[in-house]
């Protein structure tokens, strides 16, 4: 049975490192929402080993969520996908800031765009799903420079966007926000 409308309309982050089980907590918190799951998936799979990380994430979903492929149009998509019934994931702006870079696309434009959708507040639940990718060495090349720099950004002013951030290790949740 759907929520109550606008009982639990959120916008919340989850940040977390890789393999810290934040894909996982985001999952509970959609399915646990009593809304419709609408899985947004960023991810491209270039390789087979990407095939495998997909093909993965896929089969840790029952059957009633929905999956929507947005590896570049993520406002359009979030706009177009978000209803009070339901509950989005998207999953991950990290892969979204990759995709838009090797399409050569403006990034801080597209991260505006997004966040001017979300202070449009869209109906519903939202959860976002992000790598933290600014808690390591100072990578050694310009690229990665870049693509680290753009998702700190992203991350700013997302979560600022937010009502919930929530940073998860070990597979245990801190919340930042909210």
């Amino acid at each position: 049975m759907p929520a109550e409308a606008g009982a639990t309309d959120r916008l919340v982050l989850v940040l977390g490192g890789a393999r810290s089980g934040k894909s996982a907590f985001a999952e509970r918190r959609v399915g646990e929402s009593g809304r419709v799951p609408v899985y947004i998936a960023t991810g491209q799979a270039f390789d087979a080993e990407m095939t495998a990380r997909i093909d993965a994430h896929k089969a840790r979903r029952p059957a009633p969520w929905r999956t929507v492929e947005a590896p570049l149009d993520l406002v359009a998509t979030i706009e177009g996908e978000a209803a009070q019934d339901r509950a989005l994931l998207v999953d991950c702006l990290t892969l979204w800031v990759s995709n838009l870079m090797l399409a050569e696309r403006d990034v801080d434009a597209e991260a505006d765009r997004l966040v001017a959708c979300l202070k449009g507040r869209p109906p519903g639940l939202i959860v976002f799903v992000s790598n933290e990718v600014g808690l390591s060495i100072v990578p050694e090349n310009a690229m990665a420079r870049r693509f680290r720099d753009h998702a700190g950004r992203l991350h700013q002013l997302v979560a600022a966007a937010c009502d919930e951030a929530i940073f998860v290790a070990a597979g245990l949740p801190l919340t930042l926000k909210g």
